[in-house]
Parts: structure tokens; C-alpha cells; sequence
């Protein structure tokens, strides 16, 4: 059961926009690990800059970057 947690600065994206890049998203999930497309779940969250680092960097980075795939090329 897969889930995605993408946050991101706030886009100008159009609903099909967000569902196209959900949809991009569950595909590579789905081919690389194998799972069924109804057990994929992806969540698109908008982080305001000035909220980045209290939403997203102390709760959600810095304290897993030793496990982190990918980390990121800043800190804060």
C-alpha cells in the first residue's frame, strides 16, 4: 500500500494539472515496485516558503535525513 507525500511551494497548477502529475507519479511507484494501481495513494500538498522549514524541513526532513533516498541540496 504505497502512499506518496509530496509538498511543494504553492503552483499555479489546474486540477487536471494536479491529477496529471499524481497519475505520473502512481505510474513510477507502480513499475518500480510493483504494486496494483487501486493500492497506490498520492497526496499534493502546498507549503507556503515562509512554513517550509517548521512544516516540512523539522518534521519531515531533518529529522530522517540518514534515511532519506534522495536528500535534498540545502539545508536550513
Amino acid at each position: 500500500m504505497p502512499h506518496v507525500d509530496i509538498k511543494y511551494f504553492p503552483r499555479e497548477l489546474t486540477e487536471e494539472q494536479r491529477q496529471a502529475f499524481a497519475d505520473d507519479i502512481a505510474k513510477v511507484v507502480i513499475k518500480h515496485l510493483d504494486s496494483k494501481p487501486t493500492s497506490v495513494s498520492v497526496a499534493l500538498e502546498e507549503v507556503q516558503p515562509d512554513n517550509w522549514k517548521q512544516q516540512v524541513w523539522d518534521t519531515d526532513i531533518a529529522p530522517h535525513l540518514d534515511t532519506l533516498a534522495k536528500k535534498p541540496g540545502y539545508s536550513m
